[in-house]
């Protein structure tokens, strides 16, 4: 093992999640290893009624101000969560060099209830229906725009769009934001929110989703035998980087260090994997390349593990081989489901917790992997280890694959 890449801190996090609203509940969801997927009023009717949402909290009263009517669910849910892990951070918005933060907020789909709301209208009720504010709170990026403006982020302002890596996307982008030089601190992560009856059908439509509707709670069932596709769930997670000098420097230890990131696309499909997963592991490789680490010396996977009979064949071949030493994995979508855009973000932050607490936390609803993945799935009951060094892998549709790298700080 050779580390040379500039090492970029995680000085903050922030997670607003089905399993919980903060990172304490968040991770005490993650680690009792049950799905938190449940029937939805508003899905009643359709293919597919259940779902993974954020229950128990008032998201305007969290988001608060006068600014609250014109964002769409998403943009309050990445508000949120930006807002915990900056405070986490120890920053103060009134007192940084606005012209130096960034901000990167991953986001796949936007405001889609804003749009069939005022299709809706408009279909009914003519021109005049139509919000004047359909467009600024539709539009993905309205996410990233919404939280500089609260943050007073003054630097690149970022909305990648790589469906389910969407949010590690961002973050791989705003570590090279801070390894270039261009900012000193970049506020990164990906938020979702699309529990309507239109986009919940799609996904049961094209047969991306779980017909486990007689048992919700046993759906989400990540690198299972029996899988049959996911839940669908909302989120938003946020982390805030800085170079591992800068924050040494105002007196703040890291809570994780980003040591490498990768990205490769597969060109094979619109939405399945390449069945060997040799995107993915072009994905792994170039982030252990740029950590200056051998695939030997990863203790722990955080895996996509969507519950789909594609990804998690692929995953599941594509982490034996690259791993032989076999790893502990865990799969966070078995508890949350899929959050889609904010998926690989609250996987992040999972993993910055892992090392923390020195927990993996188990698999939802497996007792053992299928017999064709030669896997050490943490299942049941979370494991105590001593994590040095982790990957999280997202993919996303369109052949999207992104590989994070952290270690212990």
């Amino acid at each position: 093992m050779t580390e040379t890449a500039e090492t970029v801190a995680v000085s903050g996090v922030g997670v607003v999640s089905p399993a919980g609203a903060d990172e304490t509940s968040f991770w005490d969801g993650l680690c009792a290893g049950r799905s938190f997927a449940r029937r939805s009023a508003e899905l009643a009717g359709m293919p597919v009624d259940f779902a993974c949402a954020i229950d128990g909290l008032d998201v305007d009263e969290a988001v608060g101000g006068r600014s609250v009517w014109r964002m769409a669910r998403f943009v309050k849910l990445g508000l949120i969560a930006a807002r915990q892990a900056v405070a986490d951070a120890g920053l103060d918005p009134a007192t940084w060099d606005g012209r130096r933060v960034g901000v990167v907020l991953g986001v796949g789909v936007g405001g889609v209830s804003v749009l069939t709301d005022n299709a809706l209208k408009l279909e009914a009720q003519g021109p005049g229906a139509v919000s004047p504010l359909l467009v600024p709170m539709m539009i993905p990026n309205a996410a990233g725009g919404e939280v500089a403006i609260a943050l007073k982020a003054q630097g690149p302002s970022l909305a990648p769009a790589t469906a389910c890596a969407s949010g590690a996307t961002a973050i791989a982008v705003a570590r090279d934001l801070l390894v270039t030089g261009q900012c000193d601190i970049v506020v990164a992560g990906g938020a979702e929110s699309v529990l309507t009856p239109l986009v919940v059908t799609a996904f049961a439509r094209m047969g991306a989703l779980s017909r486990r509707t007689g048992d919700p709670g046993a759906a989400s069932r990540p690198f299972a035998q029996d899988r049959d596709g996911f839940v669908i769930g909302e989120g938003a997670a946020m982390v805030v980087l800085e170079r591992e000098a800068d924050a040494r420097a105002r007196g703040r230890v890291p809570r994780a260090l980003l040591a490498g990131t990768g990205s490769s696309t597969d060109a094979y499909h619109p939405t399945a994997p390449e069945p060997q997963g040799r995107g993915a592991q072009a994905a792994v490789e170039a982030a252990l390349r740029e950590a200056g680490w051998s695939a030997a010396d990863v203790d722990h996977v955080n895996a996509h593990g969507t519950s789909t009979p594609l990804n998690d064949a692929m995953e599941g071949m594509l982490i034996s081989r690259v791993f032989p030493h076999r790893p502990s994995v865990t799969a966070p979508k078995g508890v949350v489901g899929h959050t889609l855009a904010a998926a690989g973000a609250i996987e992040a932050v999972a993993c910055v917790l892992t090392l923390e607490h020195g927990v993996v936390p188990p698999i939802a609803n497996l007792d053992a992997p299928a017999v064709e993945f030669d896997l050490d799935c943490v299942t049941k009951t979370p494991r105590r280890q001593q994590v040095e060094r982790a990957v999280s892998h997202s993919f996303g549709f369109g052949g999207h694959n992104v590989v994070l790298a952290f270690r212990r700080a």
